[in-house]
């Protein structure tokens, strides 16, 4: 389309006046655009502007018309009818003729922050018709600076995702996913996604690139995807185009399970036995069953940093055949695996003992005796028999309680044997001269206990010397005992004592130990 205007006047044009008025006020239809030699300036320079193409093959010259506020709007010549460097086959440079600050002096006004839009036409240089025109804008932040790109306008960006490696991969691989934005100025976050889910937090973006790196990632096919939020005015968010990356599952990883039995070889009934499993690679997750006989033992242990433990004292006596079993938390991940079997064997058991210590002080004229253990037995003091031949004293034992928990009912026997009475020094009294008289003080009622018989003294013999058949107890004599079937619950017993000691004992302090066994 041809529009024909009339300059303001041929006179103005020498005198480069500016004429800037509304978008609505602007005479010229558009053709084209320019593009300025500096996307930014200030008042003080003239800037130099080219066409996006060149001129209507009727027009022979150019001129160019600033429009703008305060003052500008209808228009104001700033380029005045010319041709240098006109073309009508390519583009083209216009030097503005005058400074933003001298144009706004040469109308007596000053520049405002606000836009300024540039017309470029291309006239007859006689008639000064327009036959086409090229349009562009300045916007001044200020009085004095301008840029090329509109503040107020949303700039689109977009945003590229590269995945690296890519193809297939196996489950576990690291997959660094590179997200790229444009411009490379904007400021934001990338919120990398698979499908609808993120793939964890948002990353800041660093010189327009953002990166993560995971192997979190499942087999099958995953639809990823980098959403940039922008946090720079002007700047728009934008979503990359998905990028499938292909999981294939990952083959289980082989794993050793070794056993170890403490105590090894052999235990007694009744005592702990521990059996501690070593998984390899240690960190493999799961639990371990641990077997007897190829028949589990408790329940599964999870498995710690490698290794789980498991303690019984449940074991019945005989021959074991030991084995610990891994059972993988996930199957896809590793594979199970069993230990070698390890033997043990479980003796009977050979029943509990305990110990009361007995003391006793000669004196001239008396005999103490005390147990330790802060449950001390105190003699009377040993009084001269009416044939003068030896000392004389008794007394009664601590009770002793008697506990039978074991499955099976087996009855039990309690018995005790005292060791020789010393000072500490070279001299003693014979164990054989103490006897007992056991005693039941009561049982459970499932009970059957039965006290044992009475064992008399030895008749004041020497140290050293042997006791006479059935006296003292220098050798082991019962307390009680409990029958098959009928020894389960809790008895107590006890026994008097009586000791004969010979005149000839160097005065001192004596003790010996009573030895109570129960089986």
């Amino acid at each position: 389309m041809k529009i024909k205007t009339y300059a303001a006047g041929a006179a103005l044009a020498a005198t480069a006046a500016v004429v800037i008025c509304s978008p609505a006020a602007q005479a010229a239809v558009p053709d084209g655009t320019w593009t300025a030699d500096s996307a930014t300036g200030s008042d003080l320079v003239a800037p130099k502007v080219v066409t996006s193409a060149g001129c209507a093959a009727e027009s022979n010259a150019y001129l160019a018309k600033l429009y703008g506020p305060n003052g500008f709007q209808d228009g104001f010549i700033i380029t005045p009818t010319q041709d240098p460097n006109f073309s009508t086959t390519a583009g083209f440079p216009v030097q503005l003729g005058l400074s933003f600050v001298d144009a706004a002096a040469e109308i007596g006004t000053t520049l405002v922050a606000g836009k300024y839009d540039l017309v470029v036409s291309c006239v007859d240089n006689f008639s000064l018709e327009v036959f086409s025109t090229f349009s562009g804008s300045f916007w001044f932040t200020s009085p004095t600076a301008w840029q090329t790109a509109d503040p107020n306008q949303s700039e689109s960006s977009t945003t590229s995702l590269t995945v690296s490696p890519s193809g297939t991969v196996t489950a576990g691989t690291p997959v660094t996913l590179k997200a790229t934005v444009a411009p490379a100025t904007a400021t934001g976050t990338v919120q990398f996604k698979d499908g609808a889910a993120n793939l964890g937090d948002a990353v800041a973006v660093n010189g327009g690139v953002a990166e993560l790196t995971t192997a979190a990632l499942a087999a099958g096919d995953h639809p990823i995807t980098a959403v940039f939020s922008s946090t720079k005015a002007g700047v728009s968010g934008s979503t990359s185009t998905a990028a499938t990356v292909k999981v294939e599952a990952a083959e289980a990883q082989t794993t050793t399970t070794a056993l170890v039995v403490n105590p090894q070889g052999s235990a007694e009934q009744y005592k702990d036995v521990t059996l501690t499993a070593t998984v390899s690679p240690s960190t493999a997750a799961g639990k371990i069953q641990f077997t007897d006989g190829g028949k589990n033992i408790g329940a599964p242990v999870t498995v710690a940093g490698g290794s789980a433990t498991f303690t019984t004292s449940s074991l019945d006596a005989g021959d074991h055949s030991l084995t610990a079993r891994f059972v993988p938390a996930s199957a896809a991940q590793y594979a199970g695996s069993e230990s070698a079997n390890v033997s043990l064997t479980v003796t009977p058991f050979k029943g509990a003992s305990g110990s009361q210590t007995i003391s006793t002080t000669v004196e001239s004229g008396a005999l103490t005796i005390s147990v330790e253990n802060n449950n001390p037995v105190v003699l009377p003091t040993p009084q001269l028999a009416t044939d003068a031949s030896k000392l004389t004293t008794g007394g009664t034992l601590n009770a002793l309680t008697v506990t039978d928990l074991r499955a099976g009912n087996f009855g039990w026997n309690v018995s005790g044997q005292v060791s020789d009475f010393s000072d500490g020094s070279s001299h003693g009294i014979n164990a054989a001269n103490l006897g007992w008289s056991p005693k039941v003080l009561d049982k459970s009622p499932s009970q059957s206990v039965t006290a044992g018989a009475k064992v008399d003294p030895a008749d004041a013999i020497a140290p050293g010397a042997s006791a006479p058949s059935g006296r003292g107890l220098a050798s082991s004599r019962t307390l009680a005992t409990a029958g098959a079937g009928a020894g389960v619950g809790t008895a107590h017993v006890n026994a008097d004592v009586s000791l004969q000691v010979p005149t000839t004992t160097v005065a001192g302090t004596y003790t010996a130990t009573l030895t109570i066994t129960a089986i």
